[in-house]
């Protein structure tokens, strides 16, 4: 067996750099090398945390050599400077959604990993969830005929931090929310999103980043998709959200749950129910697929079909695209990659 992949994760400030480090530990073929964080008090805690060194600076060629590979699970807007680091010290990345808060900044993004002959991946976990899986497995057998429409939800609870900034987060529920379904469907339909109308509202909880919306999308074979990407669930919601989908088509109807496989505990200490997962560990299985794309292209064969660079850049273009429709009050085209 080869030597496990070194991996380093660039700052603690996303709420699923926990997950990504643990999945780093236990991975037998992958190991967590150090963590890096702007924030100095932040991220010597998380490196203390997984007894990891820290790495305070990026600008020493010694630091670059503890690692063959970084997860990037920093504020949206700064991916794009830690991912072009990255790329010049010929590292492999692994970003976290979305990609980018803007497209210039994608592009410069997947420009810099090809220049480099790195992968670059976006962290979409969807794709390694079981009864999303097999969702696509049974699209995929004609199990419904053809699909003539969706309906989606991806509905979270408010987020912490840096989320509720405009120039940090890029945006609030529709860049947060949007991107995961877009790219299941982008993956389920082998198809692309031709233009989307969308409602954005900041009712809830009056912020600076809308945090409740609703999108009609239309793909340009014609299917039409709905999704409501709100931060709608309650701070007393037993778990953070959903990805639910039900698929209409000639021969019949598929609906997806996705997180639907939980216990529900009660605790002595905690106000109300939590739902205990039991399924596959998305973000394990979604690190794992990773280092297997890193490895296949040291290997200079194909590897997994882990979601890439463009993937990334297609899905928050009908983020974007979602935005200037609602800024105009009309269906908005979702511009080709340049």
């Amino acid at each position: 067996m080869s030597d496990p992949l070194r991996c380093a994760v660039f700052s603690a400030a996303h709420v699923h750099a926990a997950s990504y480090a643990e999945a780093l530990t236990a991975l037998p073929d992958a190991t967590l090398a150090g963590v890096w964080d702007d924030d100095l008090e932040r991220g010597q805690a998380f490196a203390a945390r997984y007894a990891v060194p820290f790495l305070p600076d990026l600008d020493q060629p010694d630091t670059w050599a503890r690692f063959d590979a970084v997860v990037i699970t920093s504020e949206n807007a700064r991916h794009l400077t830690l991912c072009q680091a990255a790329c010049r010290n010929a590292k492999h990345v692994l970003c976290e959604k979305p990609l980018a808060t803007t497209l210039q900044d994608a592009e410069a993004m997947i420009a810099a990993a090809d220049a480099a002959g790195v992968v670059l991946a976006t962290a979409f976990p969807m794709r390694h969830n079981l009864p999303a899986i097999g969702v696509r497995d049974a699209l995929r057998a004609g199990a419904i005929g053809e699909v003539l429409a969706i309906r989606a939800t991806n509905h979270g609870k408010l987020p912490p931090g840096w989320f509720l900034d405009p120039v940090l987060a890029g945006g609030g529920a529709v860049l947060d929310h949007t991107v995961h379904v877009l790219d299941m469907l982008r993956w389920y339909l082998d198809d692309e999103p031709a233009e989307v109308y969308a409602e954005i509202s900041h009712g809830l909880y009056g912020l600076a980043v809308e945090d409740a919306a609703f999108l009609t999308i239309t793909f340009r074979s014609g299917v039409v998709v709905t999704l409501d990407p709100s931060w709608s669930r309650p701070p007393s919601f037993p778990v953070w959200g959903d990805v639910t989908m039900e698929i209409a088509g000639t021969a019949g109807t598929i609906a997806l749950d996705a997180f639907n496989q939980h216990l529900i505990g009660y605790s002595r200490h905690d106000p109300g129910p939590a739902w205990l997962g039991w399924s596959t560990d998305n973000d394990r299985a979604m690190i794992a697929d990773f280092v297997a794309a890193v490895r296949a292209t040291r290997k200079r064969v194909p590897g997994p079909a882990a979601a890439t660079g463009r993937d990334g850049e297609r899905a928050l273009a009908v983020a974007l695209a979602a935005y200037a429709s609602a800024r105009s009050g009309a269906s908005a085209l979702i511009p080709a990659p340049r």
